[in-house]
């Protein structure tokens, strides 16, 4: 995800403050995702009313509610159990 400026407009907003003044303020912000961009007013929304007291807050808001497109690869893992068939991993002795 990159926050196209997003990040420098959040940090300079005063705080304490709440999801519905951080929309008003900076709502048609958008981020770019892996397959896309998404609103940040679209991002908030999807927690309801927040109050968030410093600009990590949001950010941490903000890297969990993106929307599919900002994952990657959906459903992928590198630590599901190997399938019948596959030898798997080669054991590491440490």
């Amino acid at each position: 995800m990159r926050l196209n400026g997003v990040d420098d407009r959040i940090e300079r907003h005063q705080f304490p403050t709440t999801s519905e003044e951080l929309i008003a303020a900076h709502g048609n912000a958008t981020v770019e995702l892996a397959d896309g961009s998404e609103r940040l007013g679209d991002v908030l929304e999807r927690f309801g009313d927040q109050t968030f007291d410093a600009p990590d807050e949001v950010f941490e808001t903000l890297r969990a509610g993106v929307c599919h497109r900002g994952v990657g690869r959906r459903f992928y893992s590198d630590r599901d159990p190997t399938t019948d068939g596959e030898n798997g991993p080669q054991p590491v002795s440490f």
